[in-house]
């Protein structure tokens, strides 16, 4: 039995500002916790989670995993994020194309000349709001490079996409703005294939090429190209996580690194100490903390039974502070030894471009570290951005 006080809703702006001590509750009194209002099971602890991550044949992503939007209606979407194996394997072979590590060493200098490019920019400037100026971006910036979005059409996507996340009071994600903006980059998306189609020459070895050329094998033995509704989603999958993953990583950055001066510090004085410090960020504040999924079948979990048909959110935020997993969790630490963490998933879905997050998370702090050794957060320019799945700033205000 939980406790009748303990109570966690995603959607609660006020528990969002700092979910961490209802989180512990939750791991210490409910690990396997019950929302009946939402109608959801939540799992909070690290080897739950992880556990869960692995076992596709139960807990399933087909039927979606943002809360609001799950159901039997997400099946057969044709999104990669909502497929398990084997189908999920065939096409995350796919686009891990657009993900080799020789196509991956060559954007670190391009992370690098960007992050430059934008932070002389706000050179001189004593006060700037890093996350719009910088950390929404950058980032921008680079996947869109990968797909193939041209310089100048790159501003008006990451706007439309920013929008896409718009939350509603009362419905969440399901609103007229998040809806009407992921249209426009639907549409946009299909416009750039097709011009893709008719002139790749003007384009180069881009994702988007890529998978043009690309065959699959379907269930039949025969293989096909993709079909041009395949090649937008794809494309909006990895654009959207591409531009939103990085932008949070780095607005968190901004507000934990003022917060540890001392720590900061040591990353000025010793920047080999940066890679380990993106870890522990990614551990200490998940920029997107919650993952639904569908169970597929009656399953127990610490005596706990979860019937088929349920909806369970996996605490890749909660379990990141989990004291079983990380002594002294709760504690900002750069040096920290980090085995492994779930901020990116785990098993089959484990996020395709992690290793691009990792590269712009370091490229960024390198740089900004190199120029700002210091700053303060303003309280009154730093708003936070509320949703059932991402957790991060849209606004850091520094003063340098």
């Amino acid at each position: 039995m939980q406790p009748a006080d303990l109570h966690w809703d995603p959607y609660d702006t006020v528990l969002d500002d700092d979910p961490h001590p209802t989180w512990k509750r939750m791991r210490d009194e409910a690990p396997v916790y019950r929302n009946d209002h939402f109608d959801f099971w939540a799992l909070s602890r690290f080897a739950d989670v992880e556990a869960a991550s692995r076992d596709t044949a139960t807990f399933s992503s087909s039927h979606g995993t943002v809360l609001e939007l799950m159901g039997p209606h997400m099946v057969g979407s044709g999104q990669m994020i909502f497929m398990d194996p084997p189908e999920h394997t065939m096409y995350r072979q796919l686009v891990s194309r657009a993900f080799t590590p020789r196509r991956m060493a060559m954007l670190d200098d391009h992370v690098r000349d960007v992050s430059a490019e934008l932070l002389d920019g706000l050179s001189g400037r004593a006060t700037f709001d890093y996350v719009q100026d910088f950390a929404a971006q950058l980032p921008s910036r680079i996947i869109s490079r990968l797909v193939g979005v041209p310089e100048d059409e790159r501003e008006e996507q990451r706007i439309n996409i920013d929008e896409m996340f718009h939350i509603d009071p009362e419905r969440g994600m399901i609103n007229d703005i998040a809806f009407l903006a992921r249209v426009r980059v639907h549409e946009y998306l299909l416009d750039l294939v097709k011009r893709h189609q008719a002139a790749p020459s003007a384009f180069g070895d881009d994702m988007i090429n890529v998978l043009i050329g690309s065959e699959i094998t379907d269930d039949d033995g025969s293989t096909r190209r993709l079909t041009d509704e395949e090649l937008v989603v794809f494309t909006l999958l990895l654009y959207v996580a591409g531009t939103e993953t990085v932008m949070r990583l780095l607005g968190n950055a901004a507000v934990i690194l003022a917060a540890h001066p001392d720590q900061r510090a040591e990353l000025v004085a010793d920047p080999s100490l940066i890679a380990g410090a993106v870890e522990e960020l990614l551990r200490y504040e998940a920029p997107s903390p919650v993952q639904g999924r569908w169970v597929l079948r009656d399953t127990v979990v610490r005596g706990v039974s979860i019937p088929a048909g349920s909806r369970v959110l996996l605490l890749t935020g909660s379990a990141g502070r989990d004291e079983r997993e990380y002594p002294d969790a709760d504690r900002f630490d750069i040096r920290r030894d980090i085995r492994k963490h779930v901020t990116f998933g785990y098993g089959v879905h484990y996020c395709l471009g992690a290793s691009l997050a990792r590269t712009e998370g370091r490229i960024a702090l390198e740089e900004t570290l190199r120029r700002h050794p210091q700053w303060e957060v303003d309280p009154s320019r730093t708003v936070r951005q509320h949703t059932s799945t991402v957790r991060g700033w849209t606004e850091v205000g520094l003063s340098v």
